[in-house]
Formats: C-alpha cells, sequence, structure tokens
C-alpha cells in the first residue's frame, strides 16, 4: 500500500499490487516444487527399464525351472495304494539334481533382490509400480531353500 501512496496515479499503484500478487504466487508454487506437480516428463523407457524387465523374466523363468526339476528331484508321494500292495517308493531326494535345484533356486533370489534394489532406487513416485511379484518370487524362493535344506537333514 505504500508504493500507491508515494506514485502519482492509481494505474502504477494497480500494476504494484497485481506484481505483488503475483511474486506471492510464485512464492508459493516453489514452495511446493518438492512434490510431484503431476506432469509427466518421463519420454519413454531407458536402458534400466529394460534390464528390470529382464531381470524380472529371467528370475520367474529360472524358478520355473526348478519347479520342473523339483518334481524329479524330490522323493514321490507314499500313497495307500502303493503300501497296500507293498510297492517301494524311493524315499530320498536326487543328490545331483537337488544340487542343481538348490543353485537355480539361489539363482531366482538373487535376480530377485537385484531388481528389488535397483527398482528401490528407480522408483521415485508413489504411483509408480511396487513390484509386489517380485517380492512374493523372493520370498518363496529363499522359503524353498530352506524347505530343501530341512528335508535333507
Amino acid at each position: 500500500m505504500l508504493p500507491c501512496l508515494l506514485s502519482l496515479t492509481s494505474k502504477n499503484c494497480q500494476i504494484v499490487s497485481i506484481s505483488k500478487e503475483k511474486s506471492n504466487f510464485t512464492d508459493k508454487k516453489v514452495k511446493s516444487k518438492s512434490k510431484w506437480d503431476g506432469i509427466e516428463r518421463r519420454h519413454g523407457h531407458d536402458v534400466w527399464f529394460y534390464l528390470a524387465r529382464l531381470l524380472s523374466v529371467s528370475g520367474w523363468f529360472i524358478f520355473t525351472v526348478a519347479l520342473v526339476l523339483s518334481y524329479y528331484a524330490a522323493p514321490p508321494q507314499e500313497y495307500g495304494l502303493l503300501r497296500y500292495y507293498n510297492i517301494e517308493v524311493r524315499q530320498f531326494w536326487r543328490t545331483p539334481l537337488t544340487g542343481y535345484l538348490y543353485i537355480l533356486l539361489w539363482a531366482s533370489a538373487a535376480i530377485s533382490y537385484i531388481y528389488i534394489i535397483m527398482a528401490r532406487y528407480r522408483r521415485r513416485r508413489k504411483t509408480d509400480h511396487k513390484h509386489y511379484d517380485v517380492f512374493m518370487l523372493l520370498m518363496v524362493s529363499i522359503a524353498w531353500v530352506v524347505y530343501i535344506l530341512m528335508q535333507l537333514r
């Protein structure tokens, strides 16, 4: 209001007051700049995106191969019909296949862990994908390794 009193015309007073309002508006906008303003600035996928997808697909592929391998490595179920006819069923895990299975499960867990670490540093917005499937892959792989170790002892 003081510049209006010093100025000679009311036109200058309006310009000063409008410029003050604009400066207050820009100050408020600068303060809210720390949050995401809703404008998408990503222009496409980069190398990290494709690397993340490759890691995710390879981790799930290795896990699927481990599922197939576990069918042949684990001892079969001993059903009541087999016991009734005295058919003998193998009670132990096949050692070479169990070793490969162990390696595949740790590889799947390591790949999913690398993916989670990489996604943690790449994800900055609340709207970005949370990657729950890779967390599940990591937990199931580690749980399966623990199960195999308990069965072998």
